[in-house]
């Protein structure tokens, strides 16, 4: 395949995901036809999405002009190594979630399946356009177009009154956003219709105040879009309201775009970054990191639990890419392509982890009907399939090694060390709590993983009819086993992975971490991000070591003990008649984080009285960005709009007068 014919064909995909899903019309209502054509088709389009992406990482860019658009403004089209490298994240990931989706739509539920699959794959063309878009234009289209598809999706269990509420907090964060966006472009431009391509903001020249302000928009545009704290509140209530799929797409995905976007703004568009950009973004970052694993570990919802981690996962990536442009602000290039590194590589982890585990619990909600971690428990032994995948995408999000979600952690506290070589003592003042907050907000997403994967596959069943849940079909299987594969093979081979990456650090930064004295970031076997005296590792080498021991471990019980075990009734500590609701539950799991770091959290606490016939004890946790932000933001809006409601007189010699004086107004503007 020649290198020029990446793009035409990125093109191709993309309208035919736009005719898959014109094609569900066809058949509206038959599930079948949708879920076993139109489904599978769309995860053949994600896989040669994936393979366009990959091969256009070694290509050189390529442009592309389309006769639509605007008068005078066609739509431009540019396909980079940054473009490639996120759309193939995006066609990877969804090859898994596209084939999970084939299976897993039912009769009957919400939507009707020919309008949820034209959703689903506008969807995607929208997110594909946002990266090939090479002027506003394109870009805020397909950003709005994007954000239309998704919001319904959200909710398309629409006749239940708190998933319509859910998808209108998404609606509204997601409009503010695109203005702020709207705002940021017109920063850039530089006067004439002409200047709204990517290619002339390149190449305007904007002050270190007005680069500053076109800064600030982007983080607040973007930020609102990927869940970026305080602009995260829709997150934890359009994730579970969304079916399992598209809550995996959405995580999986849709936050990535927002990614992109500051990327191509910050790196890419404004081109000569400062270096304290980067520390509202590592502070917001590390901020909502911490506060993300937090609320994820007080949750007794599995899929907001789930989404909490998403905030926790996005605020590490943020902080990755502060610290990346306060690297390249102060000229320390290769630290600064360490930490952008750090920062694709964990975008392209989470892709696949927090994917995999939003379809799992989709497949535990389709088999219980249960979403409290409180009524779930023992579905390893009904549920192996999603049980033993679930368990990958559970260690691999913990952060532990082989698997691909330590690589990226591990890269990014290597990119903390070495922060002391920034030339501002103050900064350098603040980067050990930094640092400090990272490893705490590690150790955290461990804990709560535990609760997560131990809570409803571990133990004893806390509910009787969960004895009776089913273990999911082919076509689902198929899908989790992909995005598996996915978190194994991304761990085994961070060498190979981080050489693809390293041509979005050669085209943003111009220096590629292959040559930070060592030439080719070592071999299969050993990752050298730097240089063998500073660090190393060695993901086979730990899986063979780990195999090793269990596999010891496993010979020596077997021949040594073999035949001297004694089965007996176990000790019932003086309480026979053991339940599965006497094992440890998520609010039990949850206690300790909500003592310690009560300050983070708004907590209401119902005991009961010494005389309460029937005593109850509740207890409530609530996010204090609510009634202390947008409780009282909501209120002033409804404030001013009943102030400007008071012109409104009904009288039609009002409103002639009213247009009167705007005449006025606009012959003294122009006679100035």
């Amino acid at each position: 395949m020649n290198a020029p014919d990446l793009l035409p064909i990125a093109l191709g995909v993309v309208a035919a995901w736009v005719c898959m899903g014109l094609a569900g019309f066809i058949s509206p209502r038959s599930t079948r036809w949708v879920a076993r054509v139109i489904f599978p088709l769309g995860a053949l389009g994600s896989l040669v999405m994936a393979a366009v992406g990959l091969l256009a990482l070694f290509a050189a860019p390529q442009s592309l002009v389309l006769p639509i658009g605007l008068p005078g403004l066609p739509l431009h089209l540019r396909l980079d190594a940054l473009s490639g490298f996120f759309l193939f994240l995006l066609g990877s990931s969804t090859v898994g979630i596209s084939t999970f989706a084939s299976g897993y739509f039912r009769e009957g539920e919400g939507t009707a399946p020919g309008l949820l699959g034209m959703q689903y794959h506008v969807f995607l063309a929208a997110m594909c356009m946002v990266m090939l878009a090479a002027d506003a234009y394109s870009f805020m289209l397909s950003w709005e177009v994007m954000a239309m598809a998704s919001y319904f999706l959200v909710i398309s269990q629409h006749r239940m009154a708190e998933i319509r509420s859910a998808g209108y907090v998404y609606l509204l964060l997601a409009h503010l956003g695109a203005i702020a966006l709207l705002l940021c472009f017109g920063v850039m431009m530089q006067g004439g219709i002409a200047s709204l391509t990517f290619e002339a903001m390149r190449h305007a020249h904007l002050s270190p105040a007005w680069a500053s302000v076109a800064f600030g928009l982007a983080v607040i545009g973007f930020g609102a879009k990927a869940g970026l704290v305080p602009l995260h509140i829709w997150l934890p209530e359009a994730h579970p309201a969304a079916p399992s799929p598209v809550s995996a797409l959405m995580s999986g995905v849709m936050l990535k775009t927002a990614l992109y976007g500051l990327l191509r703004v910050s790196f890419d568009l404004l081109h000569a970054p400062l270096w304290w950009w980067g520390v509202p973004l590592l502070a917001l970052g590390l901020f909502g990191a911490l506060f993300g694993v937090l609320f994820a570990a007080v949750q007794t919802d599995m899929k907001r639990l789930l989404a909490y981690s998403s905030i926790e996962n996005i605020g590490i990536a943020f902080a990755a890419l502060g610290l990346a442009l306060v690297f390249h602000g102060v000229g320390l290039a290769v630290f600064a392509a360490l930490a952008l590194a750090a920062m694709l590589y964990h975008l392209l982890n989470h892709a696949f982890f927090k994917s995999l585990l939003f379809l799992t619990t989709g497949s535990v909600l389709h088999a219980t009907h249960q979403r409290s971690l409180g009524k779930l428990g023992g579905l390893l032994r009904t549920m192996p399939w999603v049980g033993w995948t679930a368990l990958i995408g559970t260690l691999a999000i913990a952060g532990l090694p082989p698997l691909n979600g330590f690589v990226a952690e591990w890269l990014l506290l290597q990119s903390f060390l070495f922060t002391p070589q920034i030339p501002e003592p103050f900064f350098n003042l603040l980067i050990p709590l930094g640092a400090a907050m990272l490893v705490l907000t590690a150790a955290l997403a461990a804990y709560v993983m535990v609760k997560f994967y131990g809570v409803i596959f571990l133990g004893r069943a806390r509910e009787p009819q969960l004895e009776q849940a089913h273990d999911v079909g082919w076509l689902e299987r198929i899908g989790l086993l992909w995005l598996a594969a996915g978190c194994v093979l991304l761990g085994l081979i961070p060498t190979w992975v981080l050489q693809a990456i390293d041509r979005v650090n050669l085209m943003l930064l111009g220096k590629p971490l292959a040559q930070a004295g060592h030439s080719q970031m070592g071999n299969w076997f050993w990752l050298v991000p730097l240089s063998p005296d500073r660090a190393s590792y060695s993901p086979v080498a730990i899986l063979l070591v780990g195999l090793l021991v269990v596999g010891l471990t496993g010979l020596l019980t077997h021949r040594v003990y073999a035949g001297r075990v004694r089965r007996a009734a176990p000790w019932d500590c003086g309480a026979p008649g053991l339940t599965g609701r006497m094992q440890d539950s998520a609010e039990g799991f949850g206690q300790p984080i909500r003592r310690v770091f009560s300050p983070f959290f708004l907590m209401r606490v119902e005991l009961p009285r010494p005389d309460d016939a029937e005593p109850r004890y509740r207890v409530s946790v609530e996010d204090r960005f609510w009634p202390q932000f947008y409780t009282p933001a909501a209120q002033a809006v409804l404030w001013l709009a009943r102030q400007v409601g008071k012109i409104q007189q009904g009288r039609i010699s009002v409103y002639l007068l009213y247009s009167f004086l705007t005449l006025l107004v606009l012959l003294m503007v122009v006679v100035r």
